[in-house]
């Protein structure tokens, strides 16, 4: 995994400096701003996996690069750093979209570990982002976003129905499903064609078996139907 990378945005140096030197001990990489137009135009070129942002900047405060960041759809998490310590303060800054707020003077390895405990939620929410966007079973993946199918990293071009056929198998594997419960969940319909079941299903192995004679992966449940099945 690689290293968390982290952007320090504040107008003192000796702030910068010292958040620096804890999180980079801790194994992160650190970049710095000095103000809010150098943060935002970091934030528009560069992913990062968390912003160490202070509200009280010139031109351009903190309250300005949480909206501007927000509103150009980056969800990175941003820490308020500020030495407004009112309740109201720190409501106004969550309430704008702030994961969390750190008033100064702070610890360093309790923000350090505020840090830690931020990245790890937002990598696991990637994640999770990422796993639903596609399934993967055996040497198949089926991408959700781009409603394409791949066997062994390689595109193979599927109809509509096809696509359709596999992304049902896909998400339900090892199960047995009759003709009648493919026809109805992919056309849709309860009057069932049997021939067009063997059809679609005859040219799905074409594509995707090493011997379509022989089916490693879709295969017939003699009187009963058909089963997608992938070992792990």
């Amino acid at each position: 995994m690689s290293k968390p990378r982290v952007l320090v945005v504040d107008d003192e140096r000796a702030v910068r400096k010292l958040i620096k030197t804890v999180l980079e001990a801790d194994g992160m990489v650190v970049l710095q701003a000095e103000n809010g137009m150098e943060a935002m135009r970091m934030i528009s070129e560069e992913p990062f996996d968390l912003v160490l942002l202070d509200i009280m900047m010139e031109n351009v405060d903190g309250y300005d690069v949480l909206g501007q960041t927000r509103n150009m759809g980056i969800h990175t998490p941003i820490i308020f750093l500020s030495g407004k310590k009112e309740d109201t303060d720190q409501i106004i800054g969550l309430g704008l979209g702030a994961d969390a707020y750190v008033t100064k003077p702070f610890s360093p390895p309790v923000l350090c570990a505020q840090v830690k405990n931020q990245i790890k939620r937002y990598r696991q929410f990637q994640e999770s982002k990422q796993q639903a966007l596609h399934i993967a079973l055996g040497p198949f993946l089926f991408n959700h976003h781009t409603y394409t199918f791949q066997k062994n990293n390689q595109e193979i071009a599927l109809s509509s129905k096809e696509l359709q056929l596999m992304k049902f198998f896909m998400e339900h594997p090892n199960q047995v499903f009759s003709k009648e419960q493919l026809y109805q969940n992919i056309w849709k319909d309860t009057v069932v064609d049997n021939n067009t079941i063997m059809v679609y299903i005859r040219h799905l192995r074409t594509k995707i078996e090493e011997n379509p004679t022989n089916p490693k992966y879709i295969k017939t449940v003699w009187g009963i139907g058909y089963r997608f099945s992938v070992e792990r």
